[in-house]
């Protein structure tokens, strides 16, 4: 005779096989977040603390803050690094039924006079030109959250657990990346800004404004126009620096023939 437990089946566990869609939505929710809830513990009381930041992202997608050290939710990183930051922006209808991701993190404080944080800066900048305001001011930090992992909700019935490997960009030549970046965008902005409106526009099916162009990264461009964002991915992830030429001109010579 077969007891209770022999005949119970296994309860069916609600999260799904992380796969290529799902990596790709949790990296495009992080890459087009405009700001995000950052959940910490409060410093002196380990209660917990939820803050709305402004948001960008570094060339890997490790998402960038700037905050007043004068701030509760700062106090909070400083004292205990570990946190949390939840991006993805209700629709229309139920809140519930849109894309959202839980980041796990540890904030890192960037020093003033380092690479690391001319980097960010101009990235985050890009991104929230009026927070030229008060960039430099003394008592405002750029923090990166290193991510660990992920909790994604793609709606109703559609949950992942992702890793870091599944939300970051691989850079390979990290440096060679890096100092290409800037120049690049420049350049775009500067003397291609046909290319850029027909790139969000055309490719993203962007609304019609004045897009200029944020930052690039091995998988993708980020366009901006005031509150607005696009990310286009590229079909393939380059490998190198000087292939991105190539593509740019390309993409820009397929949104014409659209």
């Amino acid at each position: 005779m077969n007891t209770p437990n022999e005949n119970a089946k296994e309860p069916m566990s609600p999260i799904r096989e992380t796969d290529d869609q799902s990596r790709r939505l949790a990296k495009d929710l992080v890459r087009t977040a405009r700001f995000g809830a950052l959940a910490a513990i409060e410093a002196g009381t380990g209660h917990p603390l939820a803050s709305r930041v402004a948001l960008a992202t570094d060339l890997d997608g490790t998402p960038i803050i700037l905050t007043s050290t004068l701030s509760g939710h700062t106090s909070a990183i400083l004292e205990t690094p570990d946190c949390s930051l939840l991006v993805g922006e209700p629709g229309k209808g139920d809140p519930l039924a849109h894309a959202r991701i839980s980041l796990f993190c540890t904030a890192v404080r960037i020093e003033r006079e380092s690479e690391t944080h001319k980097r960010l800066r101009r990235r985050y900048l890009a991104r929230h030109p009026k927070a030229e305001l008060y960039a430099d001011f003394g008592d405002f930090a750029f923090f990166r959250l290193e991510l660990k992992r992920a909790s994604l909700n793609g709606g109703f019935g559609k949950a992942f657990e992702l890793q870091q490997a599944d939300l970051l960009t691989v850079l390979g030549d990290e440096k060679s990346w890096q100092a290409m970046e800037e120049g690049a965008v420049e350049h775009m902005n500067d003397d291609h800004a046909d290319a850029i409106k027909l790139y969000a526009e055309v490719l993203c099916k962007g609304e019609a404004a004045n897009w200029r162009l944020s930052g690039l990264d091995p998988e993708g461009l980020d366009l901006v126009s005031g509150d607005r964002i696009e990310r286009f991915w590229f079909e393939t992830a380059l490998e190198r620096p000087e292939d991105l030429r190539k593509v740019l001109v390309e993409l820009a010579k397929q949104a014409r023939d659209v």
